[in-house]
């Protein structure tokens, strides 16, 4: 093999094999914790919303989703930081961490505060709250926590 065909093979294979283990893992850490922090505030968001987002019933069901939730949005953290302008942003603790902030509070915005409320209105969920939905501290925080928790533990491992 070729020194061109060759880098390009180590650049495609650490693209794709670097990163999503810590982005599962940290997705589920932080969801863990921010579950718990919801399920305190307001137990109906994964008794009743979540699960009823898949047409389901129960808190079982919705802690099953939040979870996936969290370890897909987990992700598609990694999926940006391998972008090359943001690559060496998941390098350190504290870097990642910064980002995974910044990731939560668009998560906040993006996800639970409008794709979130939509989706029930959709599907006629009693409960669905308005759009966009950004309830200030309640639901913030816990977005917030779950992005840095993603952020400080994806480097870990991740093999960086």
């Amino acid at each position: 093999m070729g020194a061109d065909a060759q880098a390009r093979t180590e650049t495609v294979n650490s693209v794709t094999n670097q990163g999503w283990d810590g982005g599962v893992i940290g997705g589920l850490v932080g969801a863990i914790v921010m579950g718990a922090m919801i399920w305190l505030q307001n137990p109906a968001v994964l008794d009743g919303a979540i699960p009823a987002m898949y047409t389901l019933e129960g808190p079982a069901v919705g802690w099953v989703a939040h979870l996936l939730h969290g370890a897909i949005f987990g992700l598609v953290f990694v999926a940006f930081l391998q972008m090359p302008l943001l690559n060496r942003l998941g390098d350190t603790v504290v870097t990642a961490g910064v980002v995974g902030l910044l990731y939560g509070g668009a998560l906040w915005v993006v996800a639970a505060g409008i794709l979130m409320p939509v989706w029930l209105q959709t599907i006629g969920f009693a409960g669905a709250p308005a759009v966009p939905d950004w309830t200030l501290p309640g639901s913030l925080v816990p977005h917030l926590v779950y992005g840095v928790l993603l952020g400080v533990v994806y480097p870990f491992f991740a093999g960086r």
